[in-house]
């Protein structure tokens, strides 16, 4: 059975995918409206491909910018850190060079950094959009597993 998810994000909703087909629809009704020759056909493919583009670029936010917190893994886009690794929370500073979770260089646009301190002693940077809720929530945990052991 699968750990309960603690918080969640997702990287983007598919709304977006209809961004293109309704700037099609406005480009074939402004193009009614006007006398002239009419375009059906290319705009429909208009909005099919734009719609598509759409559709990698919503799937491509989704994979890389997800944030996902259970008892057991910390999920950032495409890396999973144990929980159980993570020692400390609160008061890490964030040093120059500290290797971004999620496989990126830099935290995403959009989002807050968390400095946390692993095991091991190294500081990484976790993300998310509401990154006080995710740090709140990731301290739990850790206070949790440290008065368990």
């Amino acid at each position: 059975m699968s750990d309960p998810v603690v918080y969640s994000e997702r990287g983007s909703s598919w709304w977006p995918v209809l961004w293109g087909p309704a700037f099609a629809l406005l480009g074939l009704l402004a193009e009614q409206l006007t006398l002239g020759p009419q375009h059906v056909a290319m705009w429909i493919l208009v909005g099919l491909a734009l719609a598509v583009c759409a559709v990698i670029w919503v799937y491509g936010r989704r994979r890389l910018l997800a944030v996902r917190l259970t008892t057991s893994e910390l999920v950032l886009g495409r890396e999973t850190l144990a929980v159980e690794t993570i020692a400390e929370v609160s008061d890490v500073g964030a040093p120059v060079g500290a290797r971004v979770l999620g496989g990126s260089w830099t935290v995403p646009k959009g989002t807050g950094e968390i400095p946390l301190r692993l095991t091991d002693d190294t500081v990484v940077l976790a993300w998310a959009k509401d990154h006080e809720e995710l740090s709140a929530e990731l301290a739990k945990l850790v206070e949790k597993r440290s008065s368990e052991l």
